[in-house]
């Protein structure tokens, strides 16, 4: 096997794996995370999330 076919097959081995994987974690999460945004940019709301929050 030449490494440029060796090089391609491990490519798509790796994305089908992750892609399988984020499969798996959108489908056995019950409900949709409601999440705080990580930045607010001026929006007028204030970050909740986070170790320097204060809550």
């Amino acid at each position: 096997m030449d490494k440029e076919r060796l090089f391609r097959t491990g490519f798509a081995a790796f994305w089908l794996i992750a892609l399988g994987l984020l499969v798996l974690d959108t489908m056995s999460s019950s409900r949709i995370r409601v999440e705080p945004p990580p930045i607010a940019l001026g929006s007028g709301q204030a970050a909740s999330g986070g170790h320097c929050s204060g809550r």
